[in-house]
């Protein structure tokens, strides 16, 4: 099967990251929410990792919040590890620090470092499924391996 070319961004970075074994899929139904992964996947909503970009208001600088997709983001927590104000970037700086579109961000294949938090509820699930580059991508991993794959920290996002 022959993947888009931001799904294969994806698979080519799990791949260099030593992850090679997960499969991105592309599935005919939308996985932009995470209720409509969730239903097109077959799992619960907490099972998606969900990526969310915020951009720092003074830095400028990325921030992925990689949050189960039943959360949702206590930005002041958020604020309070990066040092500095967060607010919620537009489509187009998201695309320029990410490389991906809204609806379709991984956690992974990013065209700049992003500073990551992770969500730590996540862990509470063996497997969990994460967007791979387009609102139709996504890949199942062990919630385990979200941390050493993407570098990030894991916290308390509510």
């Amino acid at each position: 099967m022959t993947l888009s070319p931001s799904a294969q961004k994806v698979q080519d970075a799990l791949t260099e990251r030593g992850f090679g074994a997960i499969t991105v899929v592309e599935l005919p139904g939308s996985t932009r929410t995470s209720a409509e992964a969730a239903a097109a996947i077959g799992c619960t909503v907490a099972q998606i990792a969900k990526s969310l970009i915020f951009k720092g208001k003074e830095s400028g600088d990325p921030i992925l919040v990689i949050a189960s997709g039943t959360n949702r983001v206590n930005t002041q927590t958020i604020k309070a590890l990066v040092g500095e104000a967060i607010e919620k970037p537009d489509a187009d700086f998201v695309r320029e620090k990410t490389g991906f579109a809204i609806g379709g961000i991984p956690p992974v294949g990013h065209v700049q470092p992003v500073t990551t938090f992770i969500d730590e509820e996540l862990l509470h699930y063996d497997e969990i499924w994460a967007a791979a580059g387009t609102p139709h991508a996504v890949f199942k991993l062990l919630s385990g391996d979200l941390a050493p794959m993407t570098g990030g920290r894991v916290i308390t996002v509510t």
